[in-house]
């Protein structure tokens, strides 16, 4: 997972395996999901896209494959629904990696599973940042209770801080040779690559620091301006609010620089030739939207595009009947007036039956018609098309075969 690697990599992209250089423009080849998850220089696979478009089976599923199919693998999941500990039959994930029973040993592989913990995880980056009574101060303050549960880009910027932790320690103890991430189910798939300066800004921003200054040095700092801004905040948060926000921001500025410097590193960790972004959408026109912006954003970051997976695709027929032809057939049989109703020949079955063929024939047409959309706008990607399951792939059974779906592509 280094940039020696990566260089490997580039290498083995050159013979057209995955990225969006192996294609020529204005064609589109298809994802070979093998060929990725079989290639050493692959370290990290990070699954990304707008909530609800499958996410986490897919990192699962991949995850599972990559294990069957001979490598060391952990897949790190930010899924609140809990989702893969189900489908991976663990009672329940935490921030810890655990072993996923049932694996095929037969290709030497193994398979770990974890789900981000976000206040632990910011508790560990407070305890190695930070001297015990500093650490102390900081854990026990209510400001950064708030902070580190519920403010907007934690999660996110925690899932990179814990990429970044695995990651390190798989480099220095040999534990894991693929990490596959589970983005966190955003409003907007860019919050993950966004949070890490969202969260840098706010602990550096204006208000902060204006805090931050009496705290530092009160008898010096604090000029007339600054003692009516603090005196109209004492009204209104309470002298105690205020001297808590004040604590808290004294405290975090000793371990603020960390803070940056750890983002840096994961961010660039993430432009690393070792790394692959597979965007996950639905056949859907907001889905693929976003996945649009999101393959722009990649492109525009320097960051290594794997292609996208468009999941729970309508299932292809096995006829060749068209949607006009079957509701031209419903047209005639109603034509026909009544006949006989009984068994096979039932006239009243048979339009129904064709009716859904001719809707499941739109809705292809449809699917197919916004992934052209894609193409046009984004020629190159290499692209998976993983059809719906009659019922969602629970259990090791079901994650193989969503993988092997997805390497059939």
């Amino acid at each position: 997972m280094s940039t020696t690697q990566g260089a490997g990599r580039a290498t083995t992209r050159g013979k057209g395996r995955v990225g969006p250089l192996a294609a020529h423009p204005g064609t589109t080849t298809r994802l070979d999901v093998d060929a990725l998850i079989d290639d050493p220089a692959t370290g990290i696979i990070v699954c990304c896209g707008s909530g609800g478009v499958g996410k986490t089976t897919t990192s699962a599923a991949l995850a599972l494959r990559a294990a069957e199919r001979g490598r060391k693998v952990v897949v790190l999941t930010i899924d609140p629904a809990r989702r893969l500990a189900q489908s991976m039959g663990i009672e329940a994930l935490d921030n810890t990696p655990r072993p996923v029973a049932g694996i095929d040993p037969a290709a030497g592989g193994s398979l770990d599973a974890m789900m981000l913990d976000m206040k632990s995880t910011f508790d560990e980056v407070v305890l190695s940042q930070a001297s015990p009574e500093k650490a102390k101060q900081i854990l026990e303050n209510p400001f950064y209770i708030v902070l580190s549960t519920s403010f907007a880009g934690t999660q996110e910027y925690m899932a990179m801080e814990k990429l970044g932790q695995i990651h390190a320690d798989a480099q220095e103890r040999g534990t894991y040779d693929l990490i596959v991430v589970d983005t966190p189910p955003s409003r907007s798939a860019l919050d993950f690559l966004d949070a890490p300066e969202r969260l840098s800004s706010f602990l550096d921003g204006r208000f902060i620091r204006l805090m931050l200054a009496p705290a530092k040095g009160p008898a010096r700092l604090m000029t007339a301006g600054l003692g009516l801004v603090t005196g109209a905040l004492t009204k209104v948060l309470g002298a105690q609010v205020l001297t808590d926000l004040q604590t808290f921001v004294a405290a975090i500025d000793t371990v603020f620089g960390g803070f940056r410097v750890r983002a840096q590193k994961t961010y660039a960790l993430l432009q690393d030739p070792s790394t692959a972004f597979v965007v996950v959408a639905a056949p859907e026109p907001d889905a693929l939207r976003e996945a649009a912006y999101f393959v722009e954003r990649l492109e525009g970051d320097r960051m290594p595009l794997a292609g996208l997976v468009v999941n729970r695709a309508g299932p292809q027929p096995r006829g060749k009947l068209s949607a006009e032809e079957a509701s031209a057939a419903v047209q005639r049989l109603e034509a026909a007036g009544d006949a006989p109703a009984d068994g096979p020949g039932d006239p009243t079955l048979t339009a129904g039956l064709l009716r859904l063929h001719a809707d499941r024939m739109t809705t292809l047409a449809r699917e197919a018609q916004l992934r052209a959309r894609f193409e046009a706008g984004h020629p190159g990607v290499p692209t998976a098309v993983v059809p719906a399951l009659a019922r969602d792939g629970h259990g090791l059974g079901g994650l193989r075969r969503v993988g092997e779906l997805l390497a059939d592509g």
